[in-house]
């Protein structure tokens, strides 16, 4: 089966079902030489199962690649945010991160072919802040939902990235955007107690006001993973939306005591931790998020855990697969800006460079034993078993001024080279 006509071939794109097509927008195509964005609009029809390419009326998005496409009840498609960057000079890019949003939108429904057109959308309420790697889904009540994401701050020599767990509502109807409150569970003993108060104030006893703790809980934790390396994930948990009245009694204290042990406001969080590339999808009015990626010193976690959240209810996630650190997958850096170019090649060349040190290494040593490969284990397995030692051993060759960050470029190409000729 051949269908001719569709888009280029490219990365980074986006697609969704409308109606009875599938409408691509978007994405990049790199070469070793150069690179190309796009923002051109494809359809292909599930009936006939042909390509066209749209021509949409109208000013429509920069091109970009990485933004989010959800598809409106009445056969509309907003458009939002995403990433591109600009040749400025030779060998100088600038990259941009997109906060806009825009319309397309369907007209003559009912005729064989549909007219498209553009708008640019200019949301009221409170907006996301800018980032890329979210992640974007249908949501009850005519609206559509942003979790997580990352915004990476550029420094010298590096690049920092602040992810985020955060959901924000979008309400197409009324064209505005408003951030998640959680409300936390509402246990029958708090129930009780604020019974027991309305009944103290309509017998004229004075109760102590204290206003609402203010202030966010941060919870740090951390996660051993099987080389030993220690991961700090920290979790911000909101201020209670709702204020509440407490007296400051004993008794009180003890109700907030049995509410925290029930895994209430001030229980153990269960909230996912901030990630990007997550990926969501919503059914019955339930939220699931399950896995990304976010960030730890130079390297990239691949978590494995899956939450859910009423986003009826709101009144707090629920832990349906924890996060286990055995079957996390550490990957390298990515290497698309230039100084990582130069990594890389420094990697590529190291492995012969580090074959000869081996070699010198053993002939002045004696025989240099290397951790040996287990039978049936896979390459990846190998160096994440491996890495510590390999890491000593290119940290000698290297000396003490080396960047860690080439030294685990380094250790992991000499990890790999073993494996390949286990000599």
């Amino acid at each position: 089966f051949r269908a001719p006509g569709g888009p280029s071939g490219r990365s980074g794109h986006r697609m969704v079902a409308c109606k009875r097509q599938l409408i691509i927008f978007g994405g990049f195509h790199e070469s070793a030489r150069d690179y190309i964005y796009y923002n051109d609009v494809h359809a292909f029809n599930l009936d006939s199962f042909t390509w066209s390419k749209l021509a949409p009326a109208g000013l429509g998005p920069a091109p970009r690649s990485g933004c989010q496409m959800t598809p409106t009840p009445e056969g509309n498609i907003i458009i939002y945010g995403g990433y591109s960057k600009q040749r400025i000079k030779k060998d100088v890019d600038k990259g941009t991160l997109h906060t806009d949003m825009f319309l397309l939108k369907a007209e003559g429904a009912g005729k064989e072919e549909d007219r498209w057109t553009w708008s640019r959308l200019s949301p009221s309420g409170v907006k996301p802040t800018p980032r890329s790697g979210f992640s974007v889904a249908a949501a009850p009540n005519n609206r559509c939902l942003l979790f997580g994401g990352v915004h990476d701050e550029e420094e010298e020599e590096s690049i920092e990235g602040d992810f985020f767990n955060d959901i924000y509502f979008y309400d197409i109807g009324k064209n505005r955007w408003f951030p998640a409150q959680l409300k936390g569970p509402k246990s029958e003993k708090r129930k009780r107690r604020r019974g027991r108060q309305a009944e103290a104030e309509a017998a004229g006893e004075e109760q102590l006001q204290l206003p609402p703790p203010q202030a966010p809980l941060e919870i740090v934790k951390e996660v051993v993973a099987e080389d030993g390396t220690v991961m700090t994930i920290k979790q911000v948990i909101p201020a209670a939306a709702e204020d509440k009245d407490r007296s400051g009694s004993e008794e009180d204290e003890e109700e907030e005591e049995e509410e925290e042990e029930e895994g209430g406001a001030l229980g153990q969080p269960v909230e996912p931790c901030p990630r990007s590339n997550a990926m969501v999808a919503v059914k019955h009015g339930v939220l699931y998020v399950y896995g990304g990626m976010f960030e730890v010193g130079d390297r990239q976690v691949t978590l494995s855990d899956l939450h859910s959240i009423d986003l009826h209810r709101m009144d707090g996630w629920k832990v349906l697969l924890e996060m286990d650190p055995k079957t996390q997958e550490w990957l390298e850096e990515s290497e698309s800006d230039e100084e990582e170019d130069d990594d890389v090649e420094g990697a590529g060349g190291g492995e012969e460079e580090e074959e000869s040190s081996e070699e010198e290494s053993e002939d002045e040593e004696g025989e240099q034993q290397h951790p040996a490969v287990q039978p049936g284990e896979a390459q990846a397995q190998y160096v994440a078993r491996t890495e510590q030692y390999w890491l000593r051993l290119a940290r000698s060759h290297m000396g003490p001024e080396a960047k860690d960050k080439k030294v685990l470029k380094v250790a992991h190409a000499m990890a790999k080279t073993f494996y390949e000729d286990p000599v």
